[in-house]
């Protein structure tokens, strides 16, 4: 069975999350305890951020760092073609899902790349993985700030904007531990990267908690009833499409700007990420309250769905060095060599 298990392309951290659902549904917190675990969720999140900032080292980039165009594709696929993707499909389709779900994938769209995964696809599929680590890297850095302000703008419950209030919080959460990381970093650095494995149950038990907290507000508010499997096939079909888009138009225009096979492949598979770990502790501070729990639906499912799909492709990419990418993924022959 554990052999069995290791085959399968789910995400062991996927398996925890869905378990800590299935915990806040069978026993939500609420009244004292509600508020109990909200103050320790956004404890959670301030650590969460700290630790980014004591294990992020700006400076082991710099060898990717002078393929300016190469970044500034994966900067424009994450923070442009997502978010103009999304808005286009709430435009077309403003009924195919709830406004929390739509909400959801607005704010999936806005989220900056991952890092780890980002890279690891990179190096299987033999990209230029210097460059893969500075663009990660540097969307995760421009995410801290950008991505609530585009929230904000896209979304802002109505409001129209980023309200101090709303500026002030993420300043508070998310800026302020990241920035004492950062400042920390040339007396806590190394002791976080010899204990990489402590600090990653670390960051990953407080992103359990901020979901524990998220779908427990859901619970008590009664907003599952929203939720059927007609509406959950829905936004996997949504979440389909986006990744699907994303990953064709990204591979079309790497080639037709000419970049090289190994700078294809990093933008392919830095631009098409969305970071779980970045989004939900996010999504908690801009959107408090009950309706949290359903706006990081679409983003637990894409993340899962991301690394299946890219798991698939980075294979395809490494076994046919002279083939594309999206052409493997949809099964076609390679060209002989």
């Amino acid at each position: 069975m554990p052999k069995l298990l290791s085959r399968l392309p789910v995400d062991t951290f996927i398996v925890l999350l869905l378990a800590t659902v299935g915990v806040a549904t069978l026993v939500p917190a609420h009244g004292e305890g509600a508020v109990i675990a909200g103050y320790a969720a956004k404890l959670a999140i301030a650590l969460l951020f700290f630790l980014y900032g004591a294990k992020l080292a700006p400076q082991a980039a710099l060898a990717g760092a002078r393929h300016v165009k190469l970044h500034t594709m994966v900067l424009l696929s994450t923070f442009l073609l997502f978010p103009l993707l999304g808005l286009a499909g709430r435009a077309l389709f403003p009924h195919l899902l709830t406004p929390a779900l739509w909400a959801g994938v607005i704010l999936l769209c806005v989220l900056p790349s991952t890092v780890q995964s980002s890279i690891a696809f990179t190096s299987i599929a033999r990209g230029n993985v210097p460059a893969a680590l500075c663009a990660a890297t540097a969307s995760n850095m421009i995410g801290i700030v950008l991505t609530p302000l585009l929230a904000g703008l896209l979304l802002a419950g109505g409001r129209g904007g980023v309200s101090l209030g709303m500026v002030g919080d993420i300043m508070l959460q998310l800026l302020l531990p990241f920035a004492l990381g950062q400042g920390l970093r040339p007396w806590i650095g190394a002791w976080a990267e010899r204990n990489r494995k402590v600090l990653g149950m670390v960051d990953r038990g407080s992103i359990l908690l901020v979901v524990y907290v998220a779908f427990s507000e859901g619970m008590v508010a009664g907003i599952w009833h929203q939720l059927d499997v007609a509406m959950l096939l829905r936004l996997a079909l949504v979440n389909a499409a986006l990744l699907g888009a994303v990953l064709a138009i990204t591979t079309l225009l790497s080639r037709r700007l000419g970049f090289s096979r190994a700078d294809e492949i990093t933008i392919v598979f830095c631009g098409s990420k969305k970071s779980l770990a970045s989004g939900l502790p996010i999504a908690s501070v801009l959107f408090a309250g009950s309706s949290v729990g359903l706006i990081i639906l679409p983003l637990m499912l894409f993340h899962q769905l991301q690394l299946m799909v890219c798991a698939v492709l980075a294979r395809r990419y490494a076994a046919q060095p002279a083939a594309g990418g999206i052409e493997l993924a949809l099964g076609a022959k390679a060209p002989a060599a």
